[in-house]
């Protein structure tokens, strides 16, 4: 029979994707002892690790919860049988840990409700595991053996619900619904009721080797061990399996005892096409460390396993110089026991190579690394990842001769074929050809086409070829079968180029591809605040680069390429497009806007003290305490103020109001901003130069009806003492009320004689300065 040729290339791809796979079965075997020795067909979840040797699932703590199931499928045909050490210890005594079974068919596999239900059944509105078959629980708190939390059965008779010290067995369900009770039994202290719920009294044993501050306990001659024998046989007479249970127990020093729990008793429910096997433990409001190792699981029945038959194979043809991978296929093989595969080959120089199987069960169906390379002068042969491929790699010298090798195939149980021969014929390599597009004699790396473009591939080689195969990242290229081929689609392309002794020519590969358009940004609109001035769309595109793309605006019946961008003075609509420099499709189209403006936007704005008309010096000056009024007088299109007012403070009224509280000089600045982002600026000072003022009146007449005081006028004070002498010197009057009305032309109440009178003020201005002044005034009668 004829066999393909297949690239070096693809080896690698087998590898790579089924590595996890390839030499997956049973018997599992996994000690735990480091992570270094765990397969990718171990499953972690929860709070599960590798600690110190073990599995650890949970720590104790509250509420944790850990799982680990082993990832390969296994036929019911058959049963299995596991054994395993488990540590429970150093808490509180909660909750405990199971052996499940769950359908190989499920897509997402979820863990059930944690504490009580130990990650198999439901736990009030958690849903119970998903494919779930059954569940053996080894229950130190007594919750999985009972009705609580949504579980439907139990044990019977506790006064407190609790069955601790139970290993209990629960059968399938879905969702909410099912995983009953079965059975189950009590290894201490069980409560009165029927004869069989508990070991008999000498075998009794606590599930858990120690509370708070013990250790975990790993020798055999040490009270606390606990190993697990756990077998399912297919049941001989019905559906299901006959159950079976032993442990290893030690309960005094040195004397570790073989104790029976189920002697067989039927689970009699039909399994699914395939079953998965795993762990779980949790806690809830109490606490245990829980543990294992030493897991072993292997086939039931296995006098009902036959091993697998291989063929001779002596039409294969290999290609001296090169790597030649092949496949044997399932088909080409004999594999008798249910649902089995090719799990590995194994190469033997002479039939007597071929060893004798071990009796040690975990190194039975091992696929062992030194057999799965053979080295011999003609060349070397390399098992590879995927069950039956191989490899074959001919040294040179050995041109027109035969090599005969012996293989075994090894299935997914762990049964291996006594031993067949293979034989290949070595033929001379042709020299490498090599891939051309559209008849460019350059050799390229990649092809970049627009979408819908194609490009033509054309071969070269030295000699005459019989026939080609076109292949696009590594898949056979149907019905590509000369010297020529039209790519369309993007992917790596190579050709092989068969000689007269059928001996591929293997090409160098040329990637063809699509770019897809880069994404650019750009700022719409594109704003051009001088009118007459041009804008430039090049600074609103995010990321401009010319060099490796090219740009194209479109609009008002113009088209501007690249840098021509950067001068458009047209306002109006307009679409921007890019491509990549090396191809000549531009992407869709994007609107984009530009606007110059047609009127220049100009600040303006005006000042005064608020509601006195006064607007600087020549109308008797400004004061620290003045309330300012600033007025926009912008005249077109300002749609937002930003008022700064030269002290600090800043505002966006369009007409604010402001005090200043000191003396100085002040660059009012403001900044309007139109509806298209443009900014015009105006500033103008504020002068502040003096902090108060006083006014004095030269005389008073206080028998009429106006002028009756005598009183300054003043501003910008915060204290001042009004004091009136007569001419000899004489105090007639003072006060310190700012408030005050003046002097009323009386002493003692009784109006003083007409004259002149002479006035002192002491004042103290906002800013702190000192002021006095004093004079004469006449009293006018």
């Amino acid at each position: 029979m004829n066999r393909i040729l297949r690239l070096p290339l693809l080896l690698f791809l087998f590898a790579f994707a089924f590595n996890a796979k390839g030499q997956v079965g049973f018997p599992y075997c996994e000690t735990f002892a480091d992570q270094e020795s765990v397969g990718a067909e171990t499953i972690f979840g929860g709070n599960a690790r590798m600690e110190n040797g073990v599995l650890r699932l949970t720590d104790a703590q509250r509420e944790q919860n850990g799982y680990v199931y082993i990832d390969i499928p296994f036929s019911p045909a058959y049963g299995i049988k596991t054994s395993f050490e488990y540590f429970m210890y150093g808490g509180s005594g909660a909750d405990g840990l199971t052996v499940f079974l769950f359908d190989a068919a499920v897509q997402n596999f979820r863990i059930g409700g944690f504490g009580g239900s130990f990650g198999y059944a439901q736990r009030g509105s958690t849903p119970g595991m998903t494919g779930a078959y059954l569940g053996i629980g080894f229950d130190s708190f007594g919750n999985f053996s009972n009705n609580s939390e949504g579980k439907i059965g139990g044990f019977n008779g506790s006064p407190n619900g609790l069955y601790p010290n139970s290993i209990s067995i629960r059968k399938g369900g879905s969702g909410l619904n099912g995983y009953e009770f079965i059975g189950g039994k009590m290894t201490l202290d069980p409560p009165t009721g029927p004869l069989g719920l508990a070991l008999d009294v000498e075998f009794q044993f606590p599930l858990s080797s120690g509370g708070q501050g013990t250790t975990r306990v790993t020798d055999p001659a040490v009270p606390g061990y606990r190993k697990v024998f756990l077998e399912l046989e297919p049941n001989p007479t019905g559906i299901g399996y006959i159950l079976k249970m032993e442990m290893v127990v030690t309960t005094l020093a040195n004397e570790p005892r073989t104790i029976t729990i189920f002697p067989g008793i039927p689970f009699p429910y039909e399994p699914p096409k395939n079953l998965k096997i795993g762990f779980a433990a949790s806690t809830g409001g109490e606490t245990n460390i829980h543990e294992i190792r030493n897991l072993i699981v292997e086939v039931s029945n296995d006098e009902g396993l036959q091993n697998p038959s291989g063929v001779d194979f002596s039409d294969f043809a290999s290609c001296e110089g090169q790597e030649n991978t092949y496949y044997i296929t399932d088909e080409e093989v004999i594999l008798p026991n249910e649902n089995s595969e090719i799990r590995c080959l194994q190469f033997y120089a002479s039939l007597e190579d071929i060893e004798e199987e071990s009796d040690d069960i975990c190194a039975q169906g091992k696929c062992r690394e030194e057999n799965r390379v053979l080295e011999l002068p003609e060349g070397t042969f390399t098992a590879g990842s995927d069950g039956g491929d191989f490899t074959f790699f001919p040294n040179e010298g050995f041109t027109d001769q035969s090599v005969t090798v012996y293989y075994t195939i090894t299935d997914t149980y762990g049964k291996s074929s006594e031993g067949n021969a293979m034989t290949l014929k070595i033929q001379e390599s042709p020299e490498p050809i090599s891939i051309y597009e559209n008849g460019n004699l350059e050799i390229v790396e990649e092809v970049r086409l627009c979408g819908g473009e194609s490009v033509t591939l054309t071969s070269m080689g030295g000699e005459i070829y019989e026939r080609y195969e076109w292949y696009k990242d590594d898949e056979l290229i149907t019905g590509a079968t000369s010297e020529q081929y039209s790519a369309s689609s993007v992917g790596e392309y190579v050709v092989k180029a068969y000689n007269r002794k059928n001996c591929p020519a293997i090409s160098n590969s040329i990637l063809v591809s699509f770019p897809e358009f880069p994404d650019f940004g750009f700022e719409s609109p594109v704003v051009g605040c001088v009118p007459g001035e041009t804008v430039d769309v090049t600074k609103s595109i995010s990321n401009y680069d010319p060099f490796t793309f090219d740009y194209k605006l479109s609009g008002g019946g113009e088209t501007f390429l690249d840098d021509e961008m950067k001068e458009i003075s047209v306002s109006g609509e307009y679409q921007l497009q890019i491509k990549h420099a090396d191809l000549d499709c531009y992407s869709s189209p994007e609107p984009i806007q530009v606007v110059i403006l047609q009127e220049e936007l100009i600040a303006n704005f005006s000042f005064e003290i608020r509601g006195t008309g006064v607007k600087g010096e020549e109308d008797g000056g400004f004061f620290p305490d003045d309330v300012f009024q600033f007025r926009d007088l912008s005249p077109n299109g300002a749609e937002s103020w930003s008022w700064d007012f030269g002290d600090g403070s800043v505002s966006t009224e369009k007409n604010p109001t402001h005090v200043y509280g000191k003396k100085g000089e002040f660059d009012v600045v403001l900044t309007v901003t139109n509806m298209w982002g443009c900014e015009a600026s105006l500033t103008q000072r504020v002068s502040i130069i003096r902090s108060y003022r006083i006014m004095f009146p030269t005389g008073f007449t206080p028998l009429s009806n106006s002028n009756q005081f005598f009183l300054p006028k003043f501003k910008g004070l915060i204290s001042g003492e009004l004091m009136i002498f007569n001419t000899w010197g004489d105090l007639i009057f003072q006060t310190d009320d700012l408030n005050t009305p003046g002097w009323d032309g009386k002493l003692d109440d009784k109006l003083l004689d007409a004259g002149f009178y002479v006035y002192r003020y002491d004042a103290i201005a906002t800013d702190g300065e000192k002021v006095t002044r004093s004079g004469k005034f006449k009293l006018i009668r």
